[in-house]
Parts: C-alpha cells; structure tokens; sequence
C-alpha cells in the first residue's frame, strides 16, 4: 500500500476549478439516451396510420380519374395531418424530457475541502460522494471510508440479497466483502465515502443502458381510445358503404361516390385522437411542472383525477419538513428553544432566560451528545437564498441547530471527541450509537433513539424513579404532537469486547429532546379541499401513535385514541380491516404494503405519499406513487410517478384538479370531433331522401373536417378547469371515455347540426340557390359554434386561443365560397350576402343550442365509491 496518496485522493476532494475541468474531459454523467427517432421515420409512421392509408388510395383514385381539385384537397389533408402528428409527438418527447430533467437526481460531494450538493449529472472521476441510506449511487466507485454500508445490487444483478461494502485500504485479499459500488445501486444501511472510477458511459449502469432500447407504451386511456377509435371506424365504414350505395343507385359517377365514401369516413372519424391525447397529457404534465408537481410518468395525469384516497406520511408533506428542537428535558429542569428553521441564531431559554453551557451543565451534556451521536450536516444560506438547509436528516438537523443555540462548536466537539465506530440506526432497533476516544483515555458511547427502546434496562442503568418521570414526560410530549427522542450515554475503557450488545447497555439517561415538525399553515384547507373531492386523506407514519394522531388532529383527520391502528396490531392480526382507520402509527415498509394495497382491494384509487427508502415499495404498489422533491431520498423520487418540487401535499391537490381538467378536455374533443362527424354522415346518408343526390363533394368534405378538427379540436384541450370540478367525487377508472351521458349528448348534437344543414340545404334548394354551397358552409360553421359552446368559462378570455382558433377556421370556412382559387378548389358557387346572413343566423344556432345543452344536461358528476369508514364510526 503506498504511504502517500495523490492529491485527487485527498480527503478534501476535488476543486471546483478541476472538477470542471473533469466534466468538459470526461462529459456529464448520464447514460446513453434512447437515439432520436429520425425525421423520415417520424413521417413514415405516420403515413402507416390505416385511415392515412385510405386518404392515400382517395389521392390516388382522384388522380387517374382526373379530378385534380379533389385530389389537391386530400392531399392537403395528408400533408396537415402528418405535419401535425409529428409535431405533437416531438412536443411531447421534449415535455416529458424537461419533466426528466427537473426531477434529476442529486449527490453529495467534497469540494474545496466542504461538503455541497451537486446534480449528479456533474460527479466527474475523482469525485469523493458521500452515500448515506436511501442514496441512489451516483457512477461507479471505490470505497474509501464505510461504517455498515449494505448496497441493495438487484437492478444490476438480479441478487435480491444487499451486498456489504469494506472500505478498499483495509481489505485484504481474502476480505469477501468487495470495496467498489456501481451507478444505480442503492444504499439500503449504513453510510460511506466512495471514490469515483467511471461515470456516464463508463459506469456499469452506462454500459448496460447502451444496450437497451426502451419505447414509450400507450397510456391506457390512449389504449381505450385506440380500441374506440377502431369500433367507430367500422361503423362509419359500413355507413360510408350505404351512402355509396345510395348515390349508385342514383346514378352518381363511381369515382365521384368512392371517393366521397371514403372522405366521409375520414372526415367523421378524428383519426388523429391517440395523438392530441398524448399532447394533452405532456401538456398536462407540463402545467402540473409550473404547480410544483413533476410528472415523471404520463399515465399518473389520467390516473390522478381517478384518486379517492390519499394516503399520506407526516413529516413533509402535513408538516413543514423543517424540524425544531423545541423542547429540552433533563432529570434537573426542563428548557424550551427558540429560533426559525436551521439558522444556528436563537436562545435555550430556562425559567426565562437565555441559557449557556456554563450555567446549565444539564442541557450542555444533552446537546453535546445528541451533535456527537449525528450524521446531518448544516448548510448556510446560499446566495440569493436566507435559509440554512439540512444536509441529511432533519430530525439530525434539528439537534445540531438546538446545541449551536446553546453555543456548542460542533467542529470543536468532533476534534476532542473524534468517532471510531457507530452502530447506525434502522427501524428494527429504533436507535444509533456512536463511540468516542475520549480526551483522557476510554471510549465515550453516545447513545439516542426512541423512549421506549431506550428507557429501559438493561440499557439504562438510572434508577427506576428517574426512568419513570422520562416515560412520563415523554408521552406528554408525544401527546403533544413532539417527536421525542432519548440521549443518553457512558465512559468505557477499552478493554470492554466492541459490539451492540456491550456499547447499547449500561448507560445512564442525559435527557429527553421534543422535535416539533411544524404543520403547514395549508394543511388543514387541503385536507378539507380532499374531502370535499371525494379524496379520502389517511396518515400513515412510524412516529409514535400519540404524535400521529396529534399531528393528524391539527390537520384535520379526526381520530379517537382507539381508533388509531398500529403497526404491533397488524402485526399480531388485531387491527381489524385496515380501511376501517384513517391514521396508522408505528408501521413497517411492509405493512405500508398491506395498507394500500387493503384500500385497492376495496376498490379504491391510491395516491400514496413518501419521502424514505422504506416508502419506496408502498409508492410502487400504489396507483400514483407521490415523492417528496426536496427532502425525499432517490429510491423515494425514482419509485414514485409524482415528484412534489415544493414538498407541499396542497400540490398533490391541484395535481388532481390539472387531471381532471385534461380528462373533461379530453371529453370535451370527443363530444365535439363525434357530433361533427355523426352531422356528416346524416347530411350524406339523409340528403338524398331529400332531392339532393350528393349533398357535398368529397373535397368540402375535407375541407370541413380540416377547419373543425384541426386547430379548434386542439384548441378545446387547453380549456381551464371547470368551477366546481374539485367538490364532486373523482370518476371510476373502469368507466368509458363516452359514459356518464356523453353518448347521447354527442348524438343530440350530430342530430341537431345536421337537422340544420338539411333545413338550410332544403331552403336553398327551394328558392332556387346554390344549396350545395349553403349546405357546406352551414355544416362547417355551425360545427364551429358548437366549439364555442363547448367552452368551460363563455363569455371570457379564459382560453384566447379557442376564440382564435374558431375565427380562422370561420374566415377560412367563408373563403371557400369567395375566393376564386378556392371555390375552384372545392367546386363551391358565391353567395348573396342575404344568403349568407341567414347561413351565419343558423349556424349560429349552434353555439346557443350547445349553451342550452350544456345547461339542461350538465356534466353529471361520478357516482361516489363506497366512502371509507368515518373516524367516530
């Protein structure tokens, strides 16, 4: 082994000047992304669509009979709607590729000799990343320093069984334990430093990544329109069959009657729905991004307006995240702190006054443990920022903010009581021990975890009165919504055998912390704002019962002492059904498990909420796995399907709210695009019953469905959320796209604009006028009305782009009767301006009759599902 290390290798890590050199030399550490889909093949997939198919044979059909105007228009059509296709799908790979990049992960890294927080795109070779439990690894890497570190290899092996990790220096050749660590494994215990060897491409995660090639998969609710889509284009066809056959018999020419059958069906069909859906969602997406609500995975916008229960953990999401050391407790006295968030300014106050480490031995030697025994790190204000930020555990966090307080030097702590070992803190034993070399000789043995794991022997050797006036104080305290830690500790020499057993007994009890989470002054209105949704908020946490349902009472989540279930009651099959509570304390990753998939079971649609490593398999089970953006570890961010940036459980509900409202747009192209297209095929298949044998040529037929299926359809899917949409009870996931009414209101409306243009085509008729130029423009304009009375807000500017879109398509609409090229075009005669006043008074019975609609038949709200059992049931 050599004496010395190069200067990369020092425990100060790299310099900012040279990491940044490393990273233009080496590139950013990101495996090789999915090529581009070229432009031709974009296009080509496009072109395969069967119903662009068809337009392609009508093209074709047009053109060796010679009709050059006809052919012009479907070749337009081709051209429009695969320019529009391929641009929907590349604005929707690049919002899911924002989305991708605002929720990169993280790392912790040495530079410049201080600990910071950098994109993990920017770890170069050389890098020194600290690892803690929960943290994703980074790239590839050599263990320098470990204490316990356990690292979960299944994405890269297949073991299910974590692999220790030994620092490289100390392994001997016969060491199994290996000392290297690779991109994308996760650290499931302990801690460590790693040294980097290879990032991006050269990392093994790099590697393997180039040898796959993953393609996005349908949503289910593209899949349904999907399966929809090709129902109704069998109908169409086959009512496309009957109007051919109808202008057969009425001696029309072949080719004319082909090819407006096949220009019916295209017309009445939106060929182009998966796409606009899939646009949509990005959209949606996208907007839930500007709401502090990254969506990592396009399903979880259709999934969310389907949630009825949220499912919820405490610390972040109903609280503040920010914990506070507010309460001190010692066998002598008791003291409050003061101060705001983790800035070291503030006061222990006793008897009220300011303490120091000189009067108050009592509360010194409490605090000086609790920095000692502590892996959290404080981060000062950043420029432009006036917050100190945890680095680590907040709970950590809280207790080092209390000792800088007091007036106690961590760093000076550190340097006269250096740690050799630590036993670090899981779920099973509740507690963490570190050792000290103390000044003059022996081990100091720091000792905190939860009061009752601790206050009792053999790990405590205080007398029974002293164990009992802290049990005591600590379930007030806990009652009291604190979150109570116990610190206590012992001088050993070194001739004690090391281990948990020796280390983890016969202490003597230094106090009692109460860290307070405080609540969100929003979280009682969200709470509120999820019952009046039909959302029903559950808290699930591993604090104290008495904490959970304090915390859970000041949110709003109403629950009797008794009627809080834990984690020791599912355990022992006493709890009953798990959807009868509504708050859980004292629970394990896998009775997270049971409970969500308990309300699944019943039906229900999960949204479950977690920031911890042990939430990463309940945020995988749920139905909508929601992360913690800020102080949520990277197993919690990359197993969720919602990254909440801001921390804030309020956004989750205006999550829901942005997926209801892409939902009811998604409805509200259907009722529209279907009822045009059920116009269309009445005109055609009723006109000739009427003295009319082709009612339309199939070019305005075209010309039709290409004004109101093209920018006013896309215009409808920014529509704002309707008022009112957050007090009805979310819709059933298994319900049609076309349920709850929309069937026979999309028919009333086909009826109702045909009925129209049938009335008008018959007038003109009558009175001697170019019916079929009457026909084609009311059936095209009153379409455009019925737009305008789809709209969420009328009579606002809510969505200008609605407004725009519909006066283009009119203006255009109207240019197909005037303008020379384009009568030419579409085979249409000029109109009196009488003609076309009364043209425009009828067709604009369509943006009033859809108002009434609107009006008689509301959007019926969803039927509610069974509700979760009331807390004082």
């Amino acid at each position: 082994m050599p004496t010395s290390r190069p200067a990369e290798h020092s425990a100060a890590g790299l310099s900012r000047e040279e990491a940044a050199r490393r990273l233009e030399e080496h590139g950013a550490n990101v495996v090789a992304r999915e090529r581009r889909t070229p432009l031709w093949r974009r296009v080509l997939q496009q072109l395969r669509d069967p119903l662009i198919v068809v337009l392609l044979v009508a093209a074709v059909l047009t053109l060796t009979t010679g009709d050059l105007p006809d052919a012009s228009v479907v070749l337009l059509v081709i051209t429009v709607n695969t320019v529009a296709g391929v641009v929907q799908e590349v604005r929707a790979e690049r919002a899911v590729a924002a989305l991708t990049a605002l929720s990169a992960p993280t790392a912790r890294v040495v530079r410049d000799g201080g600990e910071c927080s950098v994109p993990a795109a920017h770890v170069v070779p050389g890098d020194l990343v600290l690892l803690g439990e929960g943290d994703i690894v980074p790239a590839d890497g050599e263990v320098s320093d470990a204490a316990l570190l356990l690292v979960d290899e299944s994405a890269l092996t297949g073991e299910s069984v974590p692999v220790e990790k030994t620092a490289g220096e100390n392994r001997t050749p016969s060491t199994v334990p290996p000392s290297t660590v690779s991109a994308g494994t996760v650290v499931v215990r302990g801690r460590g430093r790693v040294r980097i060897t290879g990032t991006g491409p050269d990392s093994a995660l790099g590697r393997i990544a180039a040898l796959m090639g993953t393609a996005p998969g349908l949503t289910p609710l593209q899949r349904r329109l999907a399966r929809f889509g090709r129902v109704l284009a069998a109908v169409t066809v086959a009512l496309c069959a009957v109007v051919l056959a109808l202008g057969l018999v009425r001696g029309q020419p072949v080719e004319l009657m082909v090819v407006a059958a096949i220009s019916l069906a295209v017309a009445a069909v939106p060929e182009s729905l998966p796409a606009v859906v899939t646009l949509a969602l990005a959209l949606g997406a996208r907007r839930m991004a500007e709401r502090h609500a990254i969506v990592r995975r396009l399903p979880a916008v259709e999934t969310l307006g389907s949630v009825t229960v949220l499912a919820t953990d405490k610390t972040g999401t109903l609280t503040e995240g920010r914990m506070a050391a507010e309460r001190l407790w010692t066998p002598q006295g008791e003291a409050t702190v003061s101060g705001i968030g983790y800035d070291p300014e503030g006061h222990v106050v006793r008897d009220g006054h300011p303490a120091t480490v000189s009067d108050a031995p009592d509360l010194a030697a409490l605090l000086r443990a609790s920095m000692l025994c502590n892996d959290a790190a404080l981060e000062p204000p950043a420029d432009g920022d006036r917050l100190w930020r945890a680095m680590g555990d907040p709970t950590e966090a809280a207790l080092l903010t209390a000792g800088a307080r007091l007036g106690l030097d961590r760093a000076a702590l550190e340097r006269e009581l250096p740690r050799v070992d630590e036993i670090p803190f899981d779920s099973a034993r509740k507690r963490m021990t570190t050792v000290h070399r103390a000044p003059g000789g022996g081990l100091r043995i720091v000792c905190k975890g939860a009061p009752e794991v601790m206050l009792r022997p053999p790990v405590l050797i205080d007398p029974p009165d002293t164990r009992t006036r802290a049990a005591a104080r600590a379930e007030t305290l806990a009652r009291d919504g604190y979150r109570v830690l116990a610190v206590a500790s012992a001088h050993h020499d070194e001739t004690r055998p090391p281990g948990t057993d020796a280390w983890e007994s016969g202490l003597s009890l230094l106090g009692l912390v109460g860290i307070l989470d405080p609540p969100r002054d929003t979280s009682r209105t969200t709470v509120t704002a999820c019952e009046r949704a039909g959302i029903a908020p559950v808290l699930i946490t591993g604090d104290h019962p008495l904490t959970a349902r304090a915390v859970a009472a000041r949110a709003g989540i109403e629950a009797r002492e008794d009627e809080v279930t834990t984690g020791m009651r599912i355990r022992r099959g006493t709890a009953g059904p798990l959807t009868a509570s509504r708050v859980y304390a004292r629970t394990t990753p896998d009775q997270k498990l049971d409970i969500v998939q308990a309300w699944r079971a019943a039906g229900h649609v999960v949204a479950m909420t977690g920031d911890g490593v042990n939430d990463g398999p309940a945020l995988r089970r749920a139905d909508i796995g929601v992360a913690m953006g800020q102080r949520g570890t990277e197993v919690a961010r990359q197993a969720a399907d919602l990254v909440l940036a801001d921390d804030n459980l309020a956004t989750v509900v205006a999550a829901v709210e942005e997926g209801r409202r892409v939902y009811a747009n998604v409805r509200r192209f259907l009722l529209y695009a279907l009822a045009g297209g059920t116009a269309e095929i009445l005109v055609m298949l009723l006109g000739p019953f009427l003295g009319m044998p082709l009612p339309l040529l199939p070019a305005q037929i075209l010309w039709i469905n290409l004004l109101t299926h093209g920018l006013p359809g896309v215009a409808l899917g920014a529509e704002p959320v309707e008022s009112g949409v957050m007090r009805h009870p979310p819709r059933p996931p298994e319900e049609s796209v076309l349920g709850a009414g929309l069937w026979p209101r999309l028919l009333a409306m086909g009826v109702f604009v045909a009925g129209v243009t049938l009335v008008a085509a018959v007038w003109a008729r009558e009175a001697g006028r170019p019916w079929q130029s009457v026909t084609f423009l009311v059936l095209g304009a009153t379409q455009l009305g019925v737009a305008l009375g789809s709209r969420a807000h009328p009579g606002s500017l809510a969505n200008p782009f609605l407004l725009l879109a519909v006066g283009t398509a009119l203006a255009l609409q109207v240019a197909g009767v005037y303008l020379p090229p384009l009568r030419a075009l579409l085979g249409t005669e000029p109109l009196p301006l009488v003609d076309l006043a009364i043209a425009g008074a009828l067709s604009g019975l369509g943006h009033v009759v859809m108002r009434i609609q609107r009006w008689l038949f509301p959007e019926r709200p969803p039927r509610a599902r069974p509700a979760p059992a009331p807390a004082h049931g």
